[in-house]
Formats: structure tokens, sequence, C-alpha cells
């Protein structure tokens, strides 16, 4: 079982220079890959989600990418010299018709578009892949290090919470068979309170008691919290991710005990379902962390 959270670096070093990878993750219902890496590595920002998901299924997931270049790289200065000579004769052509001798001054070459030209992005995305890759990789293992330490805290936070859920089921289950015996007891007083002496083979009195019981039985919904727990662990123990599923089961064994809280009408009943149910709402908090 892993966690949603993490966080994990990871750094490589090319001819290029050093990428430096970091990645942090929080919960989300689904996978969102955020890239922050500029607008150079706008063209494998794809790769990298691919890479990403491939690994993590659910989260928001932010990597941030870093490349330092190595020394001595940095922003080019192109020259175009046939156009800066055109520019020079321009200005002897003009010195020629004015009469006077007109020199042109750096501003004015800085001035003309193309005799300059300053190309600062210096990172070829196919380049810088080369070094993001492994980086990538390095931080990617941290991460599910990071997911799957927390996710093994959670597993045995969840199981000892479900245990205390089982324990619960039990005691309901042991208390739910006597309910039709303190039903008949209770409507026997009722009626000779009421100064009605009636027979206990009474066939009013049968009836009444076997529809009561037929109401009050909870034997399908223990059955189902038996099939939803055992399945809980299950999923407990897998190594696929289980948060979905059990954010599901969560949901199903919340309505098993909702039901057998409304059919039992028995105060000590209601107790343990409340009890039960308080349980269940931390478990489920448990599982938003679960990927």
């Amino acid at each position: 079982m892993h966690s949603m959270t993490g966080f994990g670096r990871g750094s490589a070093t090319t001819e290029l220079g050093t990428a430096t990878v970091e990645i942090a993750c929080v919960n989300r219902k689904q996978a969102e890959v955020v890239v922050q890496g500029g607008r150079d590595l706008a063209t494998i920002e794809g790769r990298i989600r691919k890479v990403v998901l491939a690994k993590v299924s659910r989260g928001r997931i932010q990597v941030s990418i870093q490349i330092d270049r190595s020394s001595g790289e940095g922003p080019k200065v192109e020259v175009d010299t046939a156009m800066a000579g055109a520019l020079e004769e321009a200005f002897t052509r003009i010195s020629k018709q004015i009469g006077r001798d007109i020199q042109p001054e750096a501003a004015d070459f800085l001035r003309s578009p193309g005799v300059i030209t300053f190309d600062d992005s210096g990172i070829d995305p196919e380049e810088a892949w080369i070094a993001i890759e492994p980086a990538l990789a390095a931080a990617l293992d941290q991460v599910l290090e990071a997911r799957a330490a927390e996710g093994d805290d959670l597993a045995k936070d969840l199981s000892t919470r479900l245990d205390l859920l089982e324990q619960l089921k039990t005691v309901i289950a042991e208390l739910a068979p006597r309910r039709p015996e303190h039903y008949r007891e209770t409507l026997f007083k009722r009626l000779r309170d009421a100064g009605l002496d009636l027979d206990i083979e009474d066939e009013r009195v049968v009836r009444e008691i076997g529809l009561f019981a037929d109401r009050c039985d909870i034997s399908e919904e223990v059955t189902r919290l038996d099939s939803h727990i055992r399945r809980f662990r299950e999923y407990l123990e897998s190594n696929e991710p289980a948060g979905r599923s059990l954010d599901f089961l969560c949901q199903e064994i919340h309505r098993e005990f909702n039901t057998i809280g409304s059919k039992a009408s028995d105060a000590d009943i209601a107790q343990n379902v409340v009890t039960a149910k308080t349980e269940l709402e931390k478990i489920r908090e448990q599982v938003q962390n679960v990927e």
C-alpha cells in the first residue's frame, strides 16, 4: 500500500550541465501531473508526464526541473557580417550624395534588425532530456520509497481500526437474536398492564412476534459486513493501488451499519452502531490518503 504524499529529488550531469528534478506529491482523487521547467522544455512535458504516470496512479504530482549549464556556457551572439557590410556601404553612398562624410556608429548596427542577434535559449529539449531522464528516475524512486513507507504506516493503522470494527460487528451479531425474546416479554407486560390476559400461544401474539422478528433480522447485513471487511483486508495486503476501492468499501460498510441501526430497535445495538460509525469515519479519513 502506498500513500499519496511524498517528496523526491534527483540530479544528473551531462555535457549540457546538471539537471535537478524535484517531485512533490499531495492528495488528489485523480492523477494530475504539473511540470514546471520553462518554455524550453515544453515539447518534452508529455514525455515527463508519461514517465511519472507509469509509476503513480493517484495524487497531484508537481515536477520542478532546473538545469544549470556547464561553466562557460552562456548566451550566444551571432553577427551577420554581410548585412553589417551592406549597412556601412549604405552610409558611404549617403556621404557621397550629401557631400559630407557620415560614419555609422555602434548604435546603428544594434538598431538594424538582423545585424546582431542574441540566442539566449541555449537549451535543446532533446539534449536536456538526456540529463532530465535519469534525474527524474532518481526523484521518482525517492517519492515511491516515501509513499511506500507512509503506506505501511497507514495499513497498520487501518488494520487496527478494522479489528475494532469487526469486534463491534461481533457484539451486535450476538445481541441481535435476543431482540424477539425481549420484544415478547415487553409485549406481554404491556398487555397485562392494559388488563388483557392473552395466552402465550395466542395466534395473534405469535404472529406479532414473528413479524417483529422478521423486521429486526439483521443476519443479511452482518453477512455483508463480513464480506466487506474481508475484502478490505485483502486490499490492505494488495500490491495494486486500492484507494478508490477502499473508499467504496467504506461507503458500503457505513450503509450496512446504518441499516442495522434502523432495523434492530435496541439501545445496546444502537450504541455499538454509533461507535462503529465513529470509527469508520476515522478509517475513511485515512483512506483519503491511500493511492
